[in-house]
């Protein structure tokens, strides 16, 4: 594969996610003003687009309540700083088994929706960009599975594209890209599509070198694509992204720390990864100019 590094580079900054991080870190955004102010300080720091968790304000529990996704969306909004909004629509699809003697019925922690409950946020937001994880997969250890059939992916594409919010494609593995082809083929999405690469997210695609290029290399051309990975390598994969003519994403959804025993903040993921760019020669856009490029819809 040539080298062709991307010039023009957005950020996106995952500020809060729904992993089990608000116990290890005081930084974690958890209500809804949090997590607005989260998004708000990272468009400040450089990122363009703020992709979007909700949390239980009581016990820092991830959730899909509309009424919180509502009032984040709401506080960001009302502000005076632009960002391109991008809420997860991945909640929903929560399936823990039983145990590998009695699998049925599933057991405690299972959350499995349909399609209209799924992005019931979705439609009443409206925000720029939500996203569809394109796939099914052993997501971390024990009896979780992360579950979206192909008839499941099939009507929540449509529904976005419907609304006008265009999907970003979470891919955590080379399946997940050849089946956003087909979604595309087949008019489900609409194209040119957006993807994430999610590295080093057990047990998807790991991140070293050799399968993040294959998965660069299974992205049809003249699609917009952005990579992170977790923890560790979080802040080299901006590099990695850049020169492999991408975009990046950074955040506390990816990693807690700055560097060892220095707890981050979003912001200064961010400020990092804009350094990162900068001196790799390349240019940051913002919100105006990735709208453009990636044709949204503002509300």
């Amino acid at each position: 594969m040539p080298l062709a590094m991307n010039r023009d580079v957005f950020i996106t900054c995952a500020v809060t996610g729904s992993g089990d991080t608000v116990g290890r870190t005081d930084k974690i955004p958890v209500t809804p003003a949090q997590i607005a102010d989260a998004a708000i300080e990272a468009a400040k720091a450089g990122a363009a687009i703020a992709h979007c968790h909700v949390r239980d304000p009581e016990t820092g529990a991830p959730s899909r309540d509309p009424a919180l996704f509502a009032e984040v969306v709401e506080r960001i909004r009302a502000s005076d700083t632009d960002v391109v909004i991008n809420l997860t629509a991945g909640m929903g699809g929560d399936l823990v088994l039983g145990g590998t003697e009695a699998p049925l019925p599933p057991g405690e922690g299972t959350d499995m929706a349909g399609a209209t409950e799924r992005l019931a946020h979705i439609e009443a937001c409206r925000p720029e960009i939500c996203t569809l994880d394109c796939g099914t997969m052993n997501f971390g250890h024990g009896d979780y599975v992360m579950t979206n059939t192909t008839a499941m992916l099939r009507e929540m594409g449509g529904r976005m594209t419907a609304l006008g919010v265009k999907p970003e494609i979470e891919a955590f593995d080379t399946g997940h890209l050849w089946f956003a082809r087909q979604l595309v083929e087949d008019g489900v999405l609409e194209d040119p599509a957006l993807v994430q690469l999610c590295m080093g997210i057990p047990w998807g695609a790991p991140d070293d070198l050799t399968t993040f290029l294959a998965m660069v290399n299974n992205i049809p051309e003249g699609w917009h694509f952005s990579a992170f990975s977790i923890g560790r390598n979080a802040l080299a994969y901006p590099a990695a992204a850049v020169l492999a003519g991408g975009n990046l994403r950074v955040g506390l959804e990816d990693c807690i720390w700055e560097e060892r025993g220095v707890p981050a903040t979003n912001g200064r993921l961010v400020e990092r990864a804009v350094a990162v760019v900068e001196n790799m020669g390349a240019r940051i856009i913002g919100p105006d100019e990735v709208r453009e490029r990636l044709g949204l819809r503002r509300p």
